[in-house]
């Protein structure tokens, strides 16, 4: 096996590709992975933070009913597998980007596979937070939006910049998983060549390399969180 893996003819043909496709493909899952955590983050952000105000004791109560509906789709949503789902999204995909295969389009079903993971992060995120500095926002005279914007979102950045950096690992996973229906990137590779066509040394670097990927987001996010919390710098 190792001997048909690490043989003259696979190491020419896996430098080969590396050559001419693996530029473009860590390219393509960078670019998938930022944009679609970046969308998510948009339409999570803000159902997160509804999740935790909107409740009866939040600052910004909403009708049960709404909330109930919100609970409801998110779990729904987080409940489906990615590689289901983007089946599922097919017939929307095509209707959002005109085609339902390669690097674009998967930016559909990852984005609507992320963005209940993100809410629920984001909310995690912002129950952490110390209910006092809340009330001492309240007894000032501070308007429910202002609460929101000026104080639970920026004491909670540090939780939620650790928590993105979960949401966009997570992301790149699914990237991955993209390939097998037409989607660009180090997932296509891995599946076109490992998989149908039995070129195991190409898959190995596409694995290793996703790796890679993974660990640069991690560190960045770690960092810049770090950095964030004021409890470290005192």
């Amino acid at each position: 096996m190792l001997d048909k893996l690490f043989s003259s003819q696979a190491v020419a043909e896996a430098l080969r590709i590396i050559q001419n496709e693996f530029p473009l493909a860590v390219w393509e899952t960078f670019y998938v992975t930022v944009i679609s955590t970046a969308i998510a983050i948009v339409i999570g952000l803000p159902l997160g933070v509804m999740l935790v105000v909107g409740e009866k004791n939040g600052v910004l109560p909403l009708p049960k009913w709404l909330m109930h509906v919100l609970n409801v789709v998110i779990n729904l949503l987080r409940s489906v597998p990615f590689l289901i789902l983007m089946i599922m999204l097919i017939p929307f995909t095509r209707l959002i980007v005109g085609t339902s295969v390669g690097t674009v389009a998967s930016i559909v079903p990852l984005v609507i596979a992320a963005f209940p993971f993100v809410a629920r992060l984001a909310e995690s995120s912002l129950r952490e937070l110390n209910p006092n500095i809340i009330e001492t926002a309240q007894s000032m005279g501070a308007s429910p939006m202002q609460i929101i914007v000026r104080v639970m979102i920026p004491e909670s950045i540090p939780s939620l910049l650790s928590n993105a950096t979960i949401s966009i690992t997570t992301i790149l996973g699914y990237s991955a998983m993209s390939g097998i229906c037409g989607g660009g990137g180090l997932g296509k590779i891995a599946i076109n060549y490992g998989y149908y066509r039995y070129k195991y040394l190409v898959m190995l670097l596409a694995v290793i390399l996703l790796i890679i990927l993974v660990q640069i987001f991690q560190s960045v996010g770690t960092r810049l969180a770090t950095k964030a919390d004021k409890r470290l710098k005192n």
